[in-house]
């Protein structure tokens, strides 16, 4: 299984991105949070308030995912991090996979 990191402009746009991934049937649960964010961006250090997106998937799903991320996505550099997560509860796993196509 695997976790994907994804950093949003907003709640509104996390949500949505995790529902277009749960209609789809690429992710099985997904959890969003606010951070505070520092960054570089145009040569200088940049502060903002950004959402958190995790989702929880099967392995091999990155391409898939990338590409619904990006087409909803409003930043010019997404950040997707794959976390590849090497145990699980059994009964999670087998919920997962029946959710996931």
């Amino acid at each position: 299984m695997d976790i994907y990191y994804i950093t949003c402009e907003s709640k509104k746009q996390a949500k949505s991105i995790a529902a277009e991934l749960l209609k789809k049937q690429l992710i099985a649960c997904a959890n969003y949070f606010p951070v505070n964010s520092l960054y570089w961006w145009d040569d200088k250090i940049e502060e903002s308030l950004e959402y958190v997106l995790l989702v929880t998937t099967k392995m091999g799903m990155f391409k898939k995912i990338e590409k619904e991320v990006k087409r909803n996505h409003s930043y010019d550099v997404v950040c997707m991090a794959q976390i590849p997560v090497e145990k699980n509860t059994s009964e999670y796993l087998k919920w997962l996979d029946k959710e996931v196509e």
